[in-house]
């Protein structure tokens, strides 16, 4: 009997929409990789923001009629999430995929371990509660460099959400997962969570690329992905 591949389900980052990972799902689909890319985005208008992700990506799961198991893929600030994700659903999920992502934290916030001065940066730049469009968090040409077609670039950058910053402050849930775990490193900037994930036993994977690796270089990602996504 031939083992049938798990579907991929990719979560793009609160700060972000599906346009950040759709060309990734593109290549695993012609490698073919089944794979379902969701759209969070709604769940996160307003807090408590980890609530209503977990809830909408439920639901969102069980509408789109998947069958078999599944393998979560999580983007960057997706990462903390993903045990949640597993744990909220009936279908039976195989393993998490941590892409150029943070780590769980089970009860603390991503205040609790981030730099003081950054925290405090983003209460600043921030109006009426909510933080702005994570590409306004940089200079135009850092994004611009990392996704040279702008059409691209302009099709990421409309669909990211303007966060609570609330979110910031609220503790991340509290869920043991015990199954498989890799980590797939796109950027130096996850490189602390590259060498965290080697510290548990995860197989490691990294390439020389950047954070939206996804959205530009996606035959690569797919390709390192793939293999991961076997893992039990």
């Amino acid at each position: 009997m031939v083992d049938q591949p798990a579907t991929a389900v990719l979560v793009h980052s609160p700060y972000l929409g599906p346009a950040s990972l759709r060309p990734l799902a593109g290549a695993l689909a012609e490698l073919g990789h089944p794979v379902l890319l969701l759209d969070l985005r709604v769940t996160v208008n307003a807090a408590p923001v980890h609530q209503r992700l977990i809830g909408v990506f439920a639901d969102a799961v069980e509408d789109a009629g998947v069958e078999g198991e599944l393998v979560l893929v999580g983007h960057s600030g997706a990462g903390p999430l993903l045990p949640a994700f597993a744990d909220a659903l009936e279908t039976p999920v195989r393993g998490l995929v941590f892409l150029d992502a943070e780590l769980p934290t089970p009860g603390r916030s991503w205040r609790e371990g981030a730099p003081a001065e950054r925290m405090t940066r983003l209460k600043a730049i921030s109006r009426d509660g909510l933080m702005p469009r994570w590409d306004l968090w940089f200079a135009p040409e850092a994004l611009s460099a990392m996704v040279p077609d702008v059409r691209l670039l302009e099709e990421i950058v409309a669909e990211a959400p303007e966060v609570p910053l609330a979110f910031l402050k609220e503790p991340r849930p509290t869920v043991p997962w015990t199954g498989a775990c890799s980590y797939l490193r796109l950027s130096g900037t996850y490189d602390g969570a590259a060498e965290a994930a080697r510290s548990l036993g995860w197989p490691v994977v990294s390439l020389d690329a950047h954070h939206l690796a996804a959205a530009t270089a996606p035959d690569r990602v797919a390709a390192a992905l793939v293999p991961l996504l076997s893992r039990r």
